[in-house]
């Protein structure tokens, strides 16, 4: 017999409201080798990050990796910790709280707004418990993943059908699948960089480094390469950049087996070493700053450029807290959910008189 979970009480009568539920990767819960031990174990434990057979990989992640990779981990982790918490978990709890405001100036007063992550807190499963509570019967969850891949926005498919297994009274749920071309994101990627240009200067190369996948997974028919390489494309074009000002290149590789290239690390030391000074990085696959982006590129990678030879590097940071990639959420939301929101006020104003 399947196990429910228990259904939340309401109200008799209670309104029915749509929720949005804005779902990033994760972060561990401080930047301590326990707290990284048992972030990584969820993480790496899930089939669609590491696709070996159980036998297989059971082995090498209990008997290494959690044995060894959690304190190094959380060296890094510390670099980048600030006063308020992980800067990923930050930023994010910021977009939902700001996307509510620009929702509500729109007239969405009712929406209800919330974020969770897809590994570590808050979990996924806990969030759409709470909205149910709250009276959401309709919830749209966004991944803030602008180009598609198994890995990401695969999984949290995963996390929420397991969700729907567990519930006995499920909500009308849609999930929104990426915005990789989306014209407002693009836009927010170049004013954001358009503004870093104006303020510090324009390097003598731009690089676009999104975060890698296995080779493997596009062979088998993953769309993330096609889908980064379209948001570099299209960047460039709204920057009018010419293909020699930019390069495009993958970060983040785990493991021994081939990953998405050029890799970042050498590209930017390979650029060091013919001669260019300058560089600009911008992470254009993250919507908020985190180890990836501020411990891995803004600082190995820049220690890595400048020991090479080169002599300026500049991090251009994700969009985060940017007015323009807010908006870009409200107007993905208005799309992905209109019939909701026009519905809502008829919803209202047949509660008010009833």
């Amino acid at each position: 017999m399947p196990k429910y979970r228990p259904e939340p009480a309401r109200a008799e009568g209670a309104n029915t409201r749509a929720g949005v539920l804005l779902v990033n990767l994760g972060t561990p819960d401080a930047p301590t080798a326990s707290a990284l031990r048992s972030y990584l174990r969820e993480f790496l434990s899930d089939p669609r990050i590491v696709e070996l057979p159980r036998s297989v990989w059971w082995p090498i992640l209990h008997g290494v990796i959690l044995r060894t990779r959690p304190a190094k981990s959380a060296q890094k982790y510390a670099r980048i910790w600030d006063k308020e918490g992980s800067p990923l978990a930050v930023h994010t709890q910021r977009q939902a709280k700001l996307l509510k405001g620009y929702l509500a100036q729109a007239g969405h007063n009712d929406l209800h707004i919330d974020y969770a992550m897809r590994y570590g807190q808050p979990s996924l499963a806990a969030r759409l418990d709470s909205m149910k509570a709250a009276g959401c019967s309709r919830i749209l969850l966004v991944p803030l993943y602008p180009q598609y891949a198994g890995s990401t926005t695969g999984s949290i498919g995963d996390a929420l059908a397991a969700w729907m297994r567990e519930s006995r009274a499920l909500p009308e749920l849609r999930l929104s699948r990426g915005f990789h071309d989306d014209p407002a994101y693009i836009s927010a990627l170049a004013a954001g960089i358009r503004r870093h240009w104006s303020q510090n200067g324009r390097a003598e190369r731009l690089v676009m480094s999104f975060h890698g996948v296995p080779r493997s997974a596009i062979e088998r028919g993953d769309p993330y390469h096609d889908e980064c390489q379209e948001t570099a494309r299209l960047l460039a074009a709204a920057l009018r950049l010419k293909p020699e000002e930019y390069l495009v290149s993958f970060q983040s590789r785990f493991g021994k087996a081939q990953w998405l290239q050029p890799y970042t690390q050498a590209s930017l030391v390979k650029l060091a070493k013919a001669g260019v000074k300058s560089v600009d990085v911008i992470c254009p696959g993250f919507t908020a700053d985190c180890l990836e982006t501020l411990e891995e590129i803004s600082i190995e990678c820049r220690a890595d450029f400048l020991t090479a030879g080169g002599q300026t590097f500049n991090y251009i940071p994700c969009l985060n807290e940017n007015p323009d990639w807010i908006r870009c959420l409200q107007q993905i939301v208005e799309r992905q959910a209109a019939d909701w929101l026009a519905a809502a006020p008829a919803q209202a104003s047949k509660t008010s008189t009833s």
